[in-house]
C-alpha cells in the first residue's frame, strides 16, 4: 500500500512538471521553474501591462514624420535609432545603433552606392563587417556597419552602449542588426537621414 502511494505521488508530480508543457506554452527554465512554483503556491495572477506604457512604447519607436514614404532605411540622429520600412510603410525592424561623435553627416536623403562584406576603419585601426555607404564625408565613405573590432580583435563598444553616439563617422550596429541591414539594402535602396 506505502508502495503504490509513493508511486502515484511520483506520477502527481511528474505530471505538475509536464502539464505546463501540454498547454502550448514555450518556456525556457526559469518559466518553466516559476510555472512549477505557480503550481504549488497558486499565486493571484500579474495584473494585464497598462496599456499607456505600451501605447507610449509604440509611439516612442514610431519612425519619424519627416521621413519620406515607401521603401526606405531611416537613421534618426538624435534618438540614435535606425528604422528598415517597407513598401507598405510597415517598420520590418527597429534598434539602436551609435552614430558619428561629429557633425558629419547633414539630414537628408541617400541612397546606398556600395556594399563590402568586410571593411578596413579609415586609419586601419580595425575592421568592421556588413558595410552598406550611402555617402561620403571629408575623404571617407559614411554608411551602416557592425560595431568595430580593433586590430586585436575587440569590440570597440558594448551593446548596451548602443544609442550613444561613438563613431568617427558611420552608424555601428550590433552584427545582427548589420547583417539584417544588408539583407535588406541592396544597392540603390533610399536612406534618409533625420536630425
Amino acid at each position: 500500500m506505502g508502495g503504490s502511494f509513493a508511486l502515484t505521488l511520483v506520477i502527481g508530480v511528474a505530471a505538475v512538471v509536464i502539464a505546463p508543457n501540454l498547454r502550448g506554452t514555450t518556456a525556457d527554465a526559469s518559466t518553466a521553474h516559476t510555472a512549477l512554483g505557480s503550481a504549488r503556491l497558486a499565486p493571484a495572477p500579474l495584473p494585464p501591462e497598462p496599456k499607456a506604457k505600451v501605447a507610449s512604447m509604440t509611439d516612442a519607436l514610431a519612425v519619424p514624420a519627416d521621413s519620406g514614404s515607401g521603401r526606405r532605411i531611416v537613421f534618426d540622429q538624435s534618438d540614435q535609432r535606425v528604422w528598415l520600412v517597407g513598401q507598405n510603410g510597415s517598420v520590418e525592424a527597429t534598434y539602436l545603433v551609435s552614430g558619428s561623435m561629429h557633425d558629419n553627416l547633414n539630414p537628408g536623403s541617400y541612397r546606398v552606392q556600395a556594399r563590402f562584406r568586410t571593411a578596413t576603419a579609415f586609419d586601419y585601426s580595425g575592421t568592421m563587417e556588413y558595410f552598406v555607404q550611402f555617402t561620403r564625408g571629408k575623404s571617407e565613405p559614411i554608411g551602416f556597419h557592425s560595431v568595430p573590432k580593433d586590430n586585436s580583435g575587440v569590440l570597440e563598444q558594448t551593446k548596451a552602449e548602443l544609442g550613444t553616439p561613438l563613431s568617427a563617422g558611420c552608424i555601428r550596429q550590433w552584427l545582427d542588426d548589420a547583417i539584417t541591414l544588408w539583407e535588406f539594402a541592396p544597392i540603390g535602396t533610399a536612406v534618409v537621414v533625420t536630425a
